[in-house]
């Protein structure tokens, strides 16, 4: 028996990373998962890939920026299993830059996935969620959304936007049954940090990893399934006292650095 068993998890952003962590720890727990992905093709490889069914995780076409679409994959879930139990903000993209370099394209582009997809996620899914009475709504903020970063401009205010909503849904809808919490990662070792140091320190992947880990006290960077792991916790009925509240799991960044 898995602790999520008969339980409907649905995850933006969910095949690759932290999503696909998030994603592959909740399907072992026996939710069934629907991950939401712009592209459905790396989803389902990777489903695929995994040894998991199609009835185990499901990967549906979405673009989190677009309502009207998020609203239809969400009544799809709907109509198929009844109610959302979890919903996991997750799916966000990077950008690097201060305020004089960041662009106005930059941040429509950065506000239309970070902020607006959490919030057409969360906007679409509390109707079910309150006429089922109750859920879990777990977002993925970041560290950067509570200490300065360089460089972080754009991707700092996204941030601190999401754990704001946090806040503010978790207040809004206590009394509907409904527990909103977020997870503040620092540096974790994802596809993407190797896709970073690939194309900006050609020849120096192996230097760079080793300097980028060492940015945190604790000595490395985060395996995704250690983020993955905190949001098993967050969504599971032992967490029931748990609202309103972020949870940083970055080695010690932000006290001591501090």
């Amino acid at each position: 028996m898995g602790k999520y068993d008969n339980k409907n998890v649905v995850i933006t952003g969910g095949a690759s990373g932290i999503g696909w962590a998030i994603s592959e720890e909740f399907a072992k727990e026996g939710a069934k998962v629907y991950m939401l992905e712009v592209k459905t093709e790396e989803g389902n490889r990777k489903i695929e890939s995994k040894g998991f069914t199609q009835e185990e995780i499901t990967c549906l076409e979405c673009d989190v920026s677009n309502q009207t679409t998020v609203r239809s994959c969400m009544e799809e879930i709907v109509n198929k299993s009844g109610r959302i139990h979890i919903l996991i903000n997750n799916a966000g993209i990077a950008h690097v830059g201060d305020a004089l370099s960041t662009t106005e394209e930059d941040i429509d582009r950065i506000y239309n996935v970070n902020i607006k997809g959490v919030y057409n996620c969360i906007h679409t899914v509390l109707p079910n969620m309150i006429e089922a009475g109750g859920g879990v709504i777990l977002n993925m903020a970041s560290i950067a959304a509570t200490v300065g970063i360089s460089d972080r401009f754009a991707y700092s205010m996204s941030k601190g936007a999401v754990l704001t909503m946090t806040y503010s849904v978790a207040k809004d809808y206590i009394d509907k049954g409904i527990r909103c919490n977020s997870i503040s990662p620092a540096r974790v070792h994802t596809p993407f940090v190797d896709g970073f140091i690939a194309k900006n320190y050609p020849g120096k992947e192996e230097e760079m990893f080793e300097a980028l880990s060492r940015t945190q006290p604790i000595g490395r960077m985060a395996d995704p399934v250690e983020i993955a792991r905190l949001a098993i916790y967050l969504c599971s009925d032992d967490a029931g006292f748990i609202t309103g509240t972020d949870y940083p799991i970055d080695g010690g960044f932000i006290k001591l650095n501090s």
